[in-house]
């Protein structure tokens, strides 16, 4: 491998650049390619054997640049469609389920971890089934929010507005009533909610799927010798559908900016 090689990542959307955003500031010398399919956002709440149609259309683009490894940054991908894109092609793949997973069974006191996500990543059971294999004892209660991400999307993310307090107090509230000790934000949208989420639920540890799997892809890079060794950086951005309008948001997501550095990508 060389500093010419990029770390594949892609989402059906914005969501996926909180991943990218965590992957710089853990391993800033990475080259990062990002693939947002904007022209079948919204994920979650497609059918499984569309869903993985698209992700494995999703790595074949990627596929075209100098890939090391790829990320699935995007919760609803990762639980349904992971195993099928794994055995296709020949690269490393990471996602956001697992580390996100093993974080919340190794932090939780009390054996009580809840998770928010989409409809389709509730449905895959997939936390569920992650954090069984870590530890069979913990308890998983998981709530589908399939009104955050619009919400997120449309700015309605920030303390003091009314109408995602109100959303989020509907969503937790039962969560909070069986008294979890660790909250898993199942979407990589839901990083941008932590502060609301934080005052909701005071005491609660929160654990961002984004983070989490940046953690992980350095441990993984690092332990097969692929961590680049300076002199790298590099950013790409590439999208299905509206660069305008995900430049318009991913700053955002990002913390930083992506004017005119988004490119049009059609998968058809």
């Amino acid at each position: 491998m060389s500093n010419s090689d990029f770390i594949g990542v892609f989402d059906s959307g914005v969501g996926g650049l909180t991943v990218v955003k965590s992957i710089i500031e853990t391993i800033p010398d990475e080259n990062i390619v990002y693939f947002g399919d904007t022209a079948h956002v919204p994920y979650g709440s497609r059918s499984k054997e569309q869903i993985t149609e698209y992700v494995i259309d999703d790595v074949k683009f990627l596929s075209k640049f100098n890939i090391k490894a790829v990320v699935i940054a995007c919760n609803t991908a990762d639980s349904i469609a992971r195993d099928t894109v794994s055995k296709m092609f020949p690269l490393p793949f990471f996602g956001v389920v697992n580390p996100a997973a093993k974080k919340s069974a190794e932090i939780t006191k009390n054996g009580r971890i809840g998770v928010i996500a989409t409809n389709a990543t509730v449905s895959s059971g997939a936390y569920e089934k992650a954090i069984g294999r870590i530890n069979p004892s913990l308890t998983v209660i998981s709530k589908a929010c399939p009104l955050l991400v619009p919400l997120v999307e449309n700015n309605r993310y920030r303390k003091n507005d009314g109408v995602i307090e109100t959303v989020l107090r509907e969503y937790l509230e039962p969560l909070k009533e069986q008294n979890i000790d660790t909250l898993v934000l199942g979407c990589t949208h839901y990083p941008l909610l932590y502060d609301v989420i934080s005052e909701i639920l005071p005491g609660v540890t929160l654990i961002s799927s984004s983070d989490a799997a940046a953690e992980a892809l350095e441990a993984g890079l690092r332990k097969s010798g692929l961590l680049n060794n300076g002199e790298g950086g590099k950013r790409e951005y590439y999208v299905s559908d509206n660069p305008e309008f995900f430049e318009s948001t991913a700053s955002v997501f990002l913390g930083g900016v992506t004017e005119g550095k988004v490119k049009h990508f059609s998968q058809a």
